[in-house]
């Protein structure tokens, strides 16, 4: 059985909503799920007691509620399939994050782990093609938008190609802007282009198949430690500025 067969949409909503509660608190209380999902301790406490017996979380009356690995293992899934399709929305579709945000709540229940993958690469594949990139982007949003001056083919294949003529010239001269990723600021995207050392980091990323040619995101950077929390292939993670020394990526012009 797949975890999208498991559990209920509106069970994979109080998975999440623990998920983020305790990703931020450490533990989660039964007045903070009711209020970040804006229902009632009744309903919450029959949400708790089924994942509780379907083992997908720690929970007793009165105690703090935690995620067992079960749990943070299909929480994590259900985090990927909404992150996924909020980038595709805003990044592709350019629509508003808040109507992106609640069509991702009403799909991320039944997107198949072979779609979720494809979302993704496309994702990666539309924001770093010489054929796509922003330039494709923006004119899709312009289309949409009925603004008109659309681009020619004949000029938007001028453009491709002299942007990998340029590119081109930028590998033979060893000049593409790369990095540690480490070096990335807040909001700040890239390519990675090799991941340092066989354990550690690396064995996470693997697991995760997260391969050179990926598109990482720099979320949020601890200023006192330079611990860096990002988004990559739809998983947000958090490394130590030692683990994302040792990943090199090309910098984003975006």
């Amino acid at each position: 059985m797949t975890p999208v067969d498991e559990l209920s949409a509106s069970m994979e909503d109080y998975l999440e909503a623990i998920y983020h509660i305790v990703t931020a608190k450490q533990a989660a209380r039964a007045k903070d799920i009711a209020k970040r999902l804006d229902v009632n301790n009744s309903s919450v406490t029959g949400a708790l007691r089924t994942l509780s017996e379907k083992g997908f979380i720690n929970y007793a009356p009165y105690d703090v509620i935690t995620l067992t690995p079960k749990g943070h293992k299909h929480a994590e899934d259900v985090v990927r399939r909404h992150e996924a399709l909020m980038d595709f929305f805003t990044k592709v579709l350019c629509v508003d994050r808040t109507e992106a945000s609640e069509a991702a709540c009403k799909m991320e229940h039944a997107v198949s782990r072979n779609i979720l993958d494809r979302l993704i690469r496309f994702v990666e594949f539309i924001e770093i093609c010489p054929r796509g990139g922003e330039t494709l982007i923006q004119g899709f949003n312009n289309h949409c938008r009925q603004e008109g001056n659309f681009i020619t083919c004949q000029d938007s294949l001028a453009r491709c190609l002299e942007d990998l003529k340029q590119r081109q010239k930028d590998i033979e001269g060893d000049l593409l802007e790369t990095a540690p990723l480490n070096d990335l600021r807040q909001d700040q995207r890239g390519k990675i282009l090799k991941i340092k050392g066989k354990g550690g980091i690396s064995k996470k990323l693997a697991e995760l198949e997260v391969t050179p040619g990926s598109i990482v995101e720099v979320i949020q950077t601890d200023t006192e430690t330079g611990a860096l929390d990002i988004k990559v292939r739809g998983y947000r993670l958090s490394l130590s500025t030692e683990e994302a020394a040792k990943i090199l990526v090309e910098r984003s012009g975006n």
